[in-house]
């Protein structure tokens, strides 16, 4: 009992953390947006502490291969290897694309994602039912993903191609070429993309239909 109130303890704390971090970079994003009319500084407004945030959510690969959290280790790990490959690879890299609006579109994307999920698994380790919270956490990603993913970051990384062809990025470091690289994963990334989306729909399916049981009739 006493380990499962530490664990809980420490699953909170850390849903909390990333929730509010999540929450201050959409508020430093949308600030930025409104005060200047343009989409162009989502990196500069915020660029920093998702890198932070997504950098420290790899703790979240390591609670599912220890088993701290039921969901495994293999699809955090598609998610979270997808994301840093984008933000640290590719647009913390390329100075040239930080001010394209497929940045903006995946940050506002993947903030809005992650204030509702972090919180709803906070609410959970808390032992707070939040019928609501559940409600849109299973719902918001039908829209949020696909927006995050086809106009955001695909469509961002097919945008950074003529400059990873015209510096020939990563060339002293990798024993291929990059280009050709992010190039198959353009290709393949909507398929991977929907194993992810795919399972959020069984969830999606388990978690609402538990609360349509638990209705009175």
């Amino acid at each position: 009992m006493f380990r499962l109130r530490k664990r809980n303890l420490y699953l909170s704390y850390y849903n909390l953390f990333q929730a509010f971090g999540w929450a201050l970079s959409l508020f430093r994003i949308l600030s930025s947006f409104f005060s200047t009319k343009s989409t162009n500084d989502a990196f500069s407004s915020a660029g920093k502490l998702i890198c932070l945030l997504q950098s420290i959510a790899f703790l979240e690969v390591i609670h599912g291969a220890i088993g701290i959290v039921p969901s495994g280790f293999l699809l955090p790990l598609m998610q979270w290897g997808g994301r840093t490959h984008f933000l640290l690879a590719i647009v913390c890299r390329i100075h040239e694309v930080q001010e394209l609006p497929a940045v903006f579109i995946t940050f506002v994307a993947w903030a809005l994602s992650e204030v509702i999920r972090y919180s709803h698994y906070a609410l959970y380790s808390l032992d707070i039912s939040a019928n609501w919270m559940t409600f849109i956490r299973y719902n918001a990603f039908i829209v949020l993903y696909p927006v995050g993913v086809f106009p955001g970051e695909m469509w961002l990384m097919y945008q950074a191609l003529p400059f990873i062809k015209k510096e020939n990025l990563y060339a002293d470091t990798l024993p291929f070429t990059y280009y050709y690289f992010v190039t198959a994963l353009l290709f393949c990334y909507p398929f991977l993309w929907m194993k992810l989306y795919l399972h959020l729909f069984n969830q999606r399916r388990s978690k609402l239909g538990k609360q349509q049981k638990k209705k009175p009739i």
